[in-house]
């Protein structure tokens, strides 16, 4: 395991250099002057030479990446051009507010595509299990933005059981911060618990037609304690797989969620920073989510060894 480790953290080096390159160069790429977004279109040519020379825009591009480069390395992501505030603390200030999101829907994820997935197996070619498939076939093509939508204009504008918009933290009132949680979380993982539940039911299929399972049924064994301690095993492997995607999956969902339910999250800061063209903000956000997918994924790979012992 140790040494999977240090293989895995040997390879993330590469990946993130190439990264941060890739970052930088496509926001190269994106129309529009920092200079007049920031004074607007009515500025002189003075004023706008001005603080594109402040701004080291008039450096060549490589160089502006090895300054930005050096920064990423020393923890200084530069700062806003338009609020003066330096993007890891805009960061450590919207990611658990994201974190807490990515949690609960997560959670509901796999609270209900975990049951759903086992249901439609252990009824395989049945009605429950043409059932469970349709609703998930549906749950996976319904865009989450679409869902939220609709959560919000019948459970908070016309019900008026949750509201509508902003966030409270879980620290500061547990009860309350459910409340708010609620419906984003039901939007953002909605999807994933069809993807789950899809998932799940093909491999566990294929773990109860395996031996040991007919070896277990020859013991007396019944059929519930057969899936929840045995084939259960087998199709975790899978499931940790998904488990990955969807966190994956769900750093770029909450740009849109945070949008709709108004949640001061690190999508809402990069949708932001977009519209202003706040370059320094762009690229700590998207590196930021680079490097949580790059770890997802190394997690994810041990996790395999820790699951089951033949994969080392």
């Amino acid at each position: 395991m140790t040494a999977l480790v240090r293989q895995r953290l040997i390879v993330l080096v590469p990946t993130l250099l190439l990264a941060t390159l890739l970052v930088f160069s496509l926001l190269q790429l994106v129309p529009g002057d920092p200079a007049i977004a920031i004074l607007g279109e009515r500025a002189s040519a003075e004023q706008l030479a001005e603080l594109r020379e402040q701004l080291g825009l008039n450096d060549p591009i490589l160089v502006q990446y090895w300054q930005w480069l050096i920064g990423v390395v020393q923890g200084d992501l530069g700062e806003s051009l338009y609020t003066g505030e330096a993007v890891v603390e805009a960061i450590a200030r919207t990611l658990p507010v994201t974190f807490q999101l990515m949690v609960a829907g997560l959670i509901l994820s796999l609270l209900i595509g975990v049951p759903l997935g086992v249901a439609a197996a252990r009824r395989a070619n049945s009605a429950t299990d043409a059932m469970i498939t349709g609703v998930s076939t549906v749950g996976v093509a319904v865009p989450d933005f679409w869902l939220g939508l609709i959560l919000v204009s019948v459970f908070s504008l016309t019900l008026g059981w949750f509201p509508a918009t902003g966030f409270v933290g879980v620290a500061t009132d547990p009860l309350v911060a459910v409340q708010y949680l609620i419906l984003p979380a039901v939007a953002l993982g909605s999807g994933g618990a069809a993807l789950v539940a899809r998932q799940l039911r093909s491999a566990l299929i294929d773990s109860l037609n395996a031996d040991f399972v007919r070896t277990h049924r020859a013991k007396g064994l019944r059929t519930r304690q057969i899936v929840w301690q045995h084939a259960l095993k087998n199709a975790a492997l899978p499931l940790a797989t998904v488990t990955g995607l969807l966190v994956n999956s769900f750093l770029g969902a909450t740009v849109v969620i945070e949008t709709v339910f108004g949640i001061p999250g690190l999508g809402s800061l990069v949708v932001g920073a977009t519209l202003q063209r706040d370059f320094p903000v762009i690229q700590g956000v998207v590196l930021t989510m680079v490097v949580l997918v790059v770890v997802t994924n190394l997690l994810v790979d041990i996790s395999y060894r820790l699951i089951d012992p033949r994969t080392r």
